[in-house]
C-alpha cells in the first residue's frame, strides 16, 4: 500500500509563487516517474504540468516553462513544484501521480494519485 499527500496550496495574487510537495510512503521500491497534473474547475481531464524521471530528465507543459520547476528527492521520496509567475489561468487543483515499483523482485509498477491541493491565483 502507498499514499501520497500533497500541501503547498493556496491563493496568491497573479504574479506570486507557491511551492507544492508531495510525498509518497509505504511499501517503495523505486519511483520511475513524479509528474504534477491539474484540473480546471469545468474541465473533464486532468493536464500534465510537469513530470520528472529518476534519470532527471523533466518535461514540461508549454505554458508553464520557464514558470515552473518540479524537483524530487528519491531520499525523501517527494516531489516538488515550485511555480512562479502565477498567471489566473493556472488556477486549478494540482495532482501529483507516481509511478511505483514496489518490490525488488517485479517489473510491475503501478500509479498513485495524491488527492489534490487547490491552487488559486487571483487577478
Amino acid at each position: 500500500q502507498v499514499q501520497l499527500v500533497e500541501s503547498g496550496g493556496g491563493l496568491v495574487q497573479a504574479g506570486g509563487s507557491l511551492r507544492l510537495s508531495c510525498a509518497a510512503s509505504g511499501s517503495i521500491f523505486r519511483i520511475s516517474l513524479m509528474g504534477w497534473y491539474r484540473q480546471a474547475l469545468g474541465k473533464f481531464e486532468r493536464e500534465l504540468v510537469a513530470s520528472i524521471t529518476d534519470g532527471g530528465d523533466t518535461n514540461y507543459k508549454d505554458s508553464v516553462k520557464g514558470r515552473f520547476t518540479i524537483t524530487r528527492d528519491d531520499a525523501k521520496n517527494t516531489a516538488d513544484l515550485q511555480m512562479n509567475g502565477l498567471k489566473p489561468e493556472d488556477t486549478a487543483v494540482y495532482y501529483c501521480k507516481f509511478i511505483i515499483a514496489t518490490r525488488p523482485s517485479s517489473n510491475t509498477q503501478y500509479q498513485y494519485w495524491g488527492q489534490g491541493t487547490q491552487v488559486t491565483v487571483s487577478s
